[in-house]
């Protein structure tokens, strides 16, 4: 473990995290809300505690090893998320207890968008800005753009991409160097991003609402500027919009780059994972709209048809948005959307869960076993398209899905412990472990109520589901540490 190429680019790191306090800042003025003081406050005081850090060790240049990316990745989004609450600590309102602010920023940063605020139509339009920002920063944009920017200043990024991009298989890049691998999913981002808030605009939301609905959408974080979310505006069309660009930033980044590239649609069904995620979405949204049907839940069936679309898109991808109070909804429809966000997007999205493409192996994997049983002695691989898949991937994918699991059951006894019912720890575990957001029970409207040890641990289960739980359980391997 090299500690000071660590230290110097976790100042680095947030000293450049400081700049996102200065949009805000801007906006507050624009809008005269009174909130532009925190923002510039938070600025200095997390401009000049990175540089604090950075200063001891800055012509201490060393080159960063595998164990410096995984210690300065899960630093970061600790220490990010701790100096991502000062600006909501700083204003007068809300007005939030440390553990309300930590965990408000941590679920901006984590896209997870779990939020303990209400009456959100009220707020100061630079806090509402502020917290879509960090959901759009935190979908794709710290740790890549930092992998774009850092080797600019004399520090290598390719151990903080393989620590922090989502999904079984890591090693895959898009470009021979791995800037420009960072910069071509920055630019895909970006220009999705955009795309959307236009989209937005032209559907009837004012400019603020849609750019700051579009970092959420992309991002897959859900929050919104109304208490309502998209349910605020009561449009189908808008309603169809952010369907469209859920399932799109649910699909893997690196995929878009190729398909744009290439100027060949023809590139999505040649993946696997897209066609299982569109299977997945699909048989979903089919299910759904029958049993409503059924259950003569809407009184048409172009609002049926609306509002199961988008509460299946929205769960399944961890975006998070709602149009209708799905709790509510008749029989095991809840329950049964919380349990496709443990699946979520394609690995390289923005998406949480597992990923489809985990959950794609370990049914392949089942297949396999079953034809081993008549056929004993036959090899038969596991395929991903017409290319073998080696076993130790399958073996990462089998014991990642088996530390989850843990994962979630000790999370949900521990709020149990503290005072939880079944039905609340059940749901507030898969919303922040799958970096959902809604739950059922007592965090249906939020988790403002919960207790604040109950807050704690949700943000670890924020952090966890963020990173891909290996990534901050390694650094408690006594493995890790040794030389």
């Amino acid at each position: 473990m090299t500690f000071s190429a660590v230290q110097r680019v976790l100042g680095l790191l947030l000293a450049m995290f400081s700049l996102t306090m200065l949009p805000p800042a801007l906006i507050a003025l624009f809008y005269d809300d009174g909130t532009w003081e925190a923002f510039v406050f938070s600025f200095v005081i997390i401009a000049g505690s990175g540089l604090l850090i950075w200063l001891p060790v800055r012509r201490d240049v060393q080159e960063m090893r595998l164990r410096d990316g995984f210690t300065i990745v899960a630093m970061f989004w600790i220490v990010l998320g701790v100096f991502g609450a000062v600006p909501l600590l700083l204003v007068e309102r809300p007005s939030m207890s440390f553990t309300d602010a930590v965990f408000e920023s941590i679920s901006g940063l984590t896209t997870t968008g779990a939020t303990v605020l209400t009456g959100l139509d009220s707020l100061p339009r630079g806090i509402l800005y502020y917290r879509q920002q960090l959901q759009w920063f935190g979908g794709l944009g710290i740790i890549v753009l930092a992998v774009a920017v850092l080797p600019m200043l004399g520090v290598g990024g390719m151990q903080l991409y393989r620590a922090e991009f989502p999904g079984p298989v890591k090693d895959t890049k898009l470009t021979p160097r791995i800037t420009e691998t960072a910069k071509a999913l920055w630019y895909v981002y970006l220009g999705i991003t955009v795309v959307c808030a236009a989209a937005y605009a032209a559907a009837g939301m004012t400019l603020f609402d849609a750019v700051c609905h579009a970092f959420s959408t992309v991002a897959i974080g859900g929050f919104s500027t109304h208490d309502q979310s998209i349910g605020y505006f009561g449009s189908p069309t808008i309603e169809l919009i952010a369907v469209f660009f859920m399932f799109v930033a649910g699909v893997n980044f690196s995929l878009h780059f190729v398909v744009w590239q290439q100027r060949r649609l023809t590139s999505y069904l040649r993946d696997p994972e897209f066609r299982a995620y569109v299977r997945l979405l699909g048989v979903m949204t089919g299910f759904v709209l029958v049993y409503l049907h059924l259950a003569g839940y809407y009184p048409n069936l172009f609002e049926l048809f609306t509002k199961g679309l988008f509460q299946v898109v929205s769960i399944g991808t961890t975006t998070g948005f709602t149009t209708d109070n799905f709790a509510a909804w008749p029989g095991a429809l809840p329950v049964l959307l919380l349990f496709s966000s443990f699946v979520g997007g394609c690995a390289g999205s923005t998406g949480g869960g597992m990923k489809v493409i985990r959950w794609l192996l370990m049914y392949k994997q089942g297949v396999r076993e079953v034809k081993r049983l008549v056929h004993p002695n036959a090899e038969i691989p596991v395929r991903l398209g017409n290319k073998a898949v080696h076993n130790r991937v399958v073996d990462a994918v089998w014991g990642f899905f088996a530390v989850y699991v843990v994962v979630y059951g000790v999370l949900l006894l521990f709020l149990m412990a503290v005072g939880l019912d079944q039905v609340t720890a059940f749901a507030a575990i898969a919303a922040t472990l799958n970096n959902l957001g809604p739950g059922l029970g007592e965090v249906t409207a939020g988790f403002g109520s919960l207790p604040a040890t109950a807050k704690w641990a949700a943000v670890c289960a924020m952090l966890l589901g963020r990173l891909e739980i290996f990534t901050l359980l390694v650094l408690f391997t006594p493995t890790f540490w040794q030389r």
